[in-house]
């Protein structure tokens, strides 16, 4: 539940400009829901209990890996007084696609012969892999801006006065956006439509009839008239020739050789306009890092150097692959990193560690973040709930139904983790689901049950139904959703080693791993070999399953020691870590190495508690002797 709510810009209770701006949209772009929104923005952003996760290099600077929604991620930010200077966002695009991640299976290190062949074994294609999704892009127009109101009111909220937003989108929706955009920081701070064009990326379907897109669009705004922007040159495809000119006598003159030609200078540089030719990242460029949405470093570049300055704060609150951060880092700004996915924030945390930033990562306490993403735990809530089905009489604001022998069919409603606005109970969306959901369910309806996340206060929804549920002669059953999810997490298990070794002249401590099991990767691999083997049976095809040995360890992507605290719950202290690459290679306390790992890790002091990522991004912590 939220500690309290963190009023937007300036005041929204006073129904100053802010509303009256909001109205207006109201009426130049009507869509479903607008009231909802409005008194989501009266009510304020929610502030949750943030905790410390981690905390690498050292004096962090500011510098922050948050993990969490926008909004809260932003309440945060408000509540401790923290203004960012520049903001870049690359938000889902409204494009009905889903993006996935490509899990790898690591080599295993017990096996000496798979180490002594692995030079005849490093083709990429033939690395067991399977996918899991990150999340899905799959919003309905009206829902989607909504959504995008809020998070831009509340991106707002921690601007300073000199600083820009980028908003990056393509042609699903940036149309729509840049109206909300023009409402929310005024026509008047618009300041470009900038076109990435890039012309090495593969193109999706596309009618023979239409033109091929090449391009997205960032819409760049100006928090006001005092904004900050620094000149960007870039150099000519073909030298221009300038006439040189001289003073003489107060006139201006061009200059001539002894022959009377005209001297001239080659001018190597031009500023850079709003169409900015950015090739897209190769799949075998160096800075890729298996991120779906990943852009490519060069972009950033620019808009980092046109709108900020060194030491100041950027912001990038849709992370994903941590670029925006790791550009910052290198050009000497600070960064807050944000994102929903616990893949995005390692992406980024190894990145940023590998190119020796200092940094906190912190968690936002919304009791969303029970998986890696909004996908997974969707995905997994129509499983854990007992009894429910899918119920084609139903509408689809309902997840489905469970039977009961007294009540019969109870319809069944789960909030959308993919959309913050239905994540939290309260009078709104309990008003919509009394006086729009209800009144269609079939008449022998008894029972309804409602699932929650967070709810604004119990005991003033319950009375808020007690009101208004005269519509329906149906029960409202309130149930809480962490309940069922908490009873079902099963935790890594690991089992290690601790001794003294001989480290050439040194005497170093060491952490052996001899097996290493996954419950949620075991199940992952199951269901891709099921769905394999019946496509490729389907096709009359052979399929090769991926198969896992007993000791485990081909699931383990990165592993670090602590050897400040032994608990548990504490903020994490990395004295030693190890990343296994996709092919097997050691990447030791963030630089690469020409060596293939033999499942122990070591560190000079000793270890007393040690960390271990599975492939899919499952991170737990073991004390040594328990």
């Amino acid at each position: 539940m939220a500690i309290k709510y963190i009023p937007y810009y300036p005041n929204t209770l006073e129904g100053q400009a802010l509303l009256d701006n909001f109205v207006r949209t109201r009426r130049m772009l009507s869509y479903r829901d607008n009231n909802v929104v409005v008194e989501h923005i009266q009510r304020g952003m929610p502030l949750y209990e943030v905790q410390q996760v981690e905390h690498v290099g050292a004096e962090s600077n500011g510098n922050m890996l948050l993990r969490g929604e926008c909004l809260s991620a932003c309440a945060y930010l408000k509540e401790q007084g923290i203004e960012v200077d520049l903001v870049y966002i690359d938000p889902p695009f409204a494009s009905g696609a889903d993006y996935a991640k490509k899990v790898y299976v690591r080599r295993n290190p017990k096996v000496a012969e798979a180490i002594q062949q692995a030079e005849s074994e490093l083709d990429v294609e033939e690395l067991k892999a399977f996918e899991e999704k990150m999340y899905g892009d799959v919003w309905d127009k009206e829902r989607y801006l909504n959504w995008m109101y809020e998070n831009l009111m509340s991106i707002k909220s921690v601007m300073s006065e000199h600083a820009s937003i980028y908003v990056h989108l393509d042609y699903h929706i940036g149309h729509y956006v840049k109206i909300l955009m023009d409402e929310i920081f005024g026509e008047d701070n618009f300041r470009n439509e900038i076109i990435w064009h890039y012309t090495n990326k593969m193109s999706g379907t596309t009618s023979p009839h239409d033109f091929v897109c090449e391009h997205d669009t960032i819409f760049r705004y100006s928090k006001s008239e005092g904004y900050l922007y620094n000149v960007i040159t870039e150099g000519r495809d073909e030298p221009v020739k300038q006439s040189k000119r001289v003073k003489v006598d107060g006139k201006n003159m061009r200059a001539r050789d002894e022959a009377g030609n005209i001297i001239y200078e080659i001018s190597v540089d031009k500023k850079v306009k709003d169409v900015w030719e950015i090739p897209y990242i190769a799949s075998t460029d160096s800075q890729r890092v298996d991120y779906a949405t990943q852009k490519p470093e060069a972009l950033l570049e620019r808009i980092i150097k046109a709108s900020s300055d060194e030491e100041m704060l950027v912001a990038d609150f849709f992370g994903g692959s941590g670029v925006t951060a790791a550009v910052a880092q290198k050009l000497g700004r600070r960064f807050i990193h944000n994102d929903i996915g616990i893949n995005s924030i390692q992406t980024t945390r190894d990145r940023l560690q590998a190119l020796g930033a200092s940094f906190d990562i912190k968690e936002v306490r919304d009791g969303v973040s029970l998986y890696r993403n909004p996908v997974q735990t969707m995905e997994k809530l129509r499983s854990l709930i007992l009894g429910l089905r899918n119920e084609d009489k139903l509408d689809k604001f309902w997840e489905g139904s469970i039977h009961d022998s007294q009540c019969g069919m109870m319809p069944v409603y789960l909030p959308n983790l993919m959309d913050s606005t239905t994540r939290l109970l309260d009078r709104p969306l309990m008003n919509r689901i009394i006086h729009e959901a209800m009144p269609d369910l079939p008449d022998d309806v008894r029972k309804v049950i409602v699932y929650y996340i967070d709810i604004t206060d119990r005991q003033d929804i319950e009375a808020f139904i007690h009101e208004n549920n005269d519509v329906s002669m149906a029960e409202i059953e309130l149930r809480d959703l962490k309940q069922v999810l908490d009873n079902v997490v099963v935790e890594d298990e690991a089992e290690f080693n601790l001794s003294q070794v001989q480290d050439g002249i040194l005497e170093k401590w060491q952490v052996s791993i001899e097996r290493f099991h996954s419950d949620r990767v075991k199940r992952k691999i199951d269901d891709y070999n099921i769905n394999g083997q019946t496509q490729a049976s389907a096709k009359g095809k052979e399929f090769k399953p991926i198969l896992i040995s007993e000791e485990g360890l081909e699931t383990i992507e990165w592993l670090s020691v602590d050897c400040s605290t032994a608990e548990k719950t504490a903020p994490w202290h990395s004295d030693a870590e190890i990343k296994i690459d996709r092919l097997g290679y050691v990447i030791e306390n963030g630089k690469k190495t020409t060596r293939f790992w033999d499942g122990t890790i070591r560190t000079d002091n000793p270890p007393l508690r040690l960390k271990i990522r599975n492939i899919c991004g499952d991170e737990s912590v073991f004390i040594h002797g328990e």
